[in-house]
């Protein structure tokens, strides 16, 4: 398919995009690596570890904490050196592929964190540090692959049909864990009514750490299509010049950045509120265990729940950020996310907005409580918000990036996303422990919000400088 499109102010520039099977295959990546983000940071390991693993849930919201900063920490000094080499090298796939495996070999190793053995709490989290590392990179690389799959004024529709594509995923996981795999300790049977598949014991907790190795095999199976159909960068230098000239440029557009405010704005702002939308996801289910008592089966439907809002939010997003602007969605977004994160705070187990409410039925249906049925409406709002905020970021910088070093702005992009991504998590896992509060811990993801909107409310989209290569 030959298009002409415009770049850059009134250049014309002729370019030819791949054929539909390329963009299909591509946006398959999405959905073989959300179930790590939906069955491992959310829904099912982690509350997991929190409840059975830890301690105590306090402590163990404070422990996952931890680990998920000292994977940030890493993600942010690697990912603009990694991505200044792939734009010098060309090539997307072989990274791809190698952080890939880092993704299966993490999930996999989860396995093996049986409940109340306090001696399998340092190696697990150290398979989870590794397995974040690795999807998280792998997405910095496939992201960069963006701009040659469409025209920049289809990169919204694709962003947004990734993140969407990427939810269903994450729902069909899901569903499968708890409709065929994962059982409750006092039943002994799924959500489906089910005795678990292949014999997984409840009672130790196996439908929960499957989860883990599930995620590597759904990798393994679906993410094909994208190295066998969806063409990659041509090769540009070998790794030794590759490094020498990355890190070079590296340099350079670190040297430039101030001068490119609008960027550099944007940047500044997207670090603080993911910071902000990453912990949220990472101790939602976290927090709803250990204020609702709710089990596996409870927070993974909760989950189930949240992705097809989340899917839904992924898919009109995309619409609108073509159609009003990427800008215009992360605004509304990031607003809704801070209203709901109010929202939560408010809510316990007897109380919604701080006002007593009367305890469930016993014996009552899933979600039977008033304040349960407010926190999966608040949680409804944040899956609806967080797709669309995560799409129209990484396209809102295609649109002001230069795209001969996209994969170095990709790279910057993680950094920004990650830099400060341990803060989160560890001022969670100190409040928390200070306190005893998952509440208290929780409250301080208002401010990531309210700083996000404040910078981006700076940021001019339409006059980004491009500096060339």
């Amino acid at each position: 398919m030959t298009v002409t499109s415009m770049i850059s102010g009134n250049e014309a520039v002729q370019r030819t995009y791949p054929p539909p099977r390329a963009v299909v295959s591509w946006i398959f990546f999405d959905w073989a690596a959300q179930p790590y983000f939906t069955l491992i940071m959310t829904f099912v390991f982690a509350p997991y570890f929190a409840a059975h693993v830890a301690p105590d849930p306090a402590s163990g919201q404070a422990l996952w904490g931890f680990a998920t900063a000292a994977a940030g920490i890493v993600i942010a000094v690697l990912s603009p050196v990694l991505g200044a080499i792939a734009d010098a090298t060309g090539r997307r796939k072989p990274w791809i592929a190698a952080f890939g495996a880092m993704l299966v070999v993490g999930s996999a190793l989860m396995w093996i964190g049986r409940p109340h053995a306090p001696e399998l709490i340092t190696p697990l989290l150290i398979a989870y540090v590794i397995a974040t590392i690795g999807v998280e990179f792998a997405t910095v690389f496939n992201n960069a692959m963006m701009p040659t799959l469409v025209p920049p004024e289809r990169i919204g529709r694709l962003s947004g049909t990734g993140w969407a594509t990427g939810y269903i995923g994450g729902i069909l996981s899901l569903i499968l864990v708890l409709g065929f795999l994962a059982a409750n300790p006092d039943s002994g049977r799924t959500l489906f009514g089910l005795k678990p598949l292949f014999g997984l014991d409840p009672v130790s907790h196996q439908g929960d750490r499957i989860s883990g190795p599930l995620t590597g095999i759904w990798f393994v199976v679906f993410v094909p299509p994208m190295f066998l159909f969806t063409p990659d960068y041509p090769a540009r230098h070998r790794l030794g010049p590759a490094l020498r000239k990355g890190v070079a440029e590296l340099k350079e557009t670190l040297r430039t950045l101030p001068q490119q405010r609008a960027i550099a704005l944007f940047l500044i702002a997207n670090m603080i509120y993911t910071d902000g939308l990453v912990s949220l996801f990472a101790f939602g289910g976290i927090y709803a265990a250990g204020t609702f008592g709710w089990n596996t089966i409870q927070i993974g439907t909760f989950g189930i729940i949240l992705a097809i809002a989340g899917a839904f939010g992924g898919w009109i997003g995309g619409k609108l950020d073509d159609a009003l602007g990427p800008k215009t969605v992360i605004t509304g977004s990031m607003t809704l996310l801070l209203a709901a994160i109010v929202g939560i705070l408010s809510v316990s187990r007897h109380s919604i907005l701080f006002i007593p409410v009367g305890p469930p039925e016993p014996g009552g249906a899933l979600f039977a409580s008033a304040p349960e049925r407010a926190y999966l409406l608040l949680g409804c709002v944040i899956g609806t918000c967080g797709a669309p905020l995560q799409a129209a970021s990484r396209s809102l910088l295609i649109r002001m990036a230069p795209r001969e070093r996209i994969a170095q702005y990709f790279g910057l992009f993680a950094l920004t996303g990650k830099v400060t991504s341990f803060i989160g998590p560890l001022l969670i896992g100190i409040v928390t422990a200070a306190t005893a509060s998952q509440k208290a811990g929780m409250a301080v993801l208002v401010m990531f919000f309210a700083a996000g909107l404040v910078l981006l409310a700076r940021v001019n989209p339409a006059s980004p400088s491009r500096p060339s290569a």
